[in-house]
């Protein structure tokens, strides 16, 4: 049937633009670009880390990418190393980065004029010999990790904290998705040893310079001073933890007036509001009063 009028549009149909159109980039495309960066940091790391290791130039191979559990991570991490958490981007990303404790110990010996060497059982805990030399690895991986993830300009990258083993560094939850990078780092003739960056997965598009189509600007939140009303006049219980002891239950069943019992206190005195560490320090004397003097703050 042939209608007796013809029909005029009333409006023209809607067009989307190409990058309203244009879909995200992929997690295994992502994991990708995370990998050519590697390559780069490589290249950085060989020559920041030649001078430390005390022989010629290391060679240095990043593996493929991979995404794991923050809790799977955490099992391959579970010896002593050099964990240090990182804020990277703008968005202040966590972005961990993890150097193999035996060769941190190698180093240590190499700066006092050993040979290299490492026990083959690691220790629960650096010794304080070793805190200078983790302090200046740290700040030579965050300029590399800064070059090699900054494109034309470096990546604003901030330290936060570091710590011994992973777990007390509580980096991420343990079902968060992370995008993970190791690479092998091989001295001579010994066997490689790991390097190790992580960050969720959620953070990769920006730190591999994918961010796609660019959310509206928005007013930087302003910062709550403690030094204002009402927040100033606010009491809160600070308590620094000298001596954390186990007493079998047979010697506190038997404790009486006049018993001695030795303690040692710790070198890093945790000070706590709560349940949370905010600052530790060292324990020493002011004005003839017991003092601690804070080194690290949370």
């Amino acid at each position: 049937m042939k209608p007796e009028r013809a029909f005029i549009a009333e409006r023209a149909a809607a067009q989307h633009c190409p990058e309203l159109l244009r879909r995200g980039p992929l997690p295994a495309e992502l994991l990708k670009l995370f990998e050519r960066a590697g390559e780069r940091l490589a290249k950085s790391l060989t020559a920041a880390l030649a001078p430390l290791l005390g022989e010629d130039a290391p060679r240095i191979d990043p593996t493929p990418a991979r995404e794991l559990r923050a809790d799977e991570l955490a099992e391959g991490c579970a010896k002593l190393g050099a964990h240090s958490l990182f804020a990277a981007g703008a968005d202040e990303a966590p972005l961990l980065a993890v150097l193999d404790g035996q060769a941190v110990l190698r180093m240590v010996d190499r700066a006092f004029g050993g040979k290299g060497e490492a026990p083959v059982h690691l220790p629960e805990r650096f010794p304080p010999s070793a805190e200078l030399m983790i302090e200046r690895l740290e700040g030579l991986a965050g300029q590399a990790i800064a070059a090699a993830f900054g494109g034309e300009t470096a990546l604003a990258l901030r330290a936060l904290r570091r710590e011994g083993r992973l777990s007390e560094l509580a980096a991420f939850s343990p079902d968060e998705r992370l995008a993970v990078l190791q690479l092998e780092v091989r001295e001579g003739a010994r066997a490689p040893w790991p390097f190790t960056l992580a960050l969720p997965l959620a953070a990769l598009p920006a730190l591999v310079g994918h961010q796609g189509r660019a959310a509206p600007a928005r007013p930087a939140p302003r910062a709550a001073d403690p030094a204002a009303r009402p927040f100033a006049e606010l009491p809160l219980p600070l308590s620094a933890v000298l001596v954390d002891m186990r007493v079998p239950l047979a010697a506190i069943s038997a404790l009486e007036p006049g018993c001695i019992l030795p303690v040692a206190v710790a070198r890093a005195v945790p000070l706590r509001i709560g349940a949370s560490t905010i600052a530790r320090g060292t324990v020493g004397a002011q004005d003839d009063r017991i003092a601690i003097k804070l080194t690290q703050i949370a």
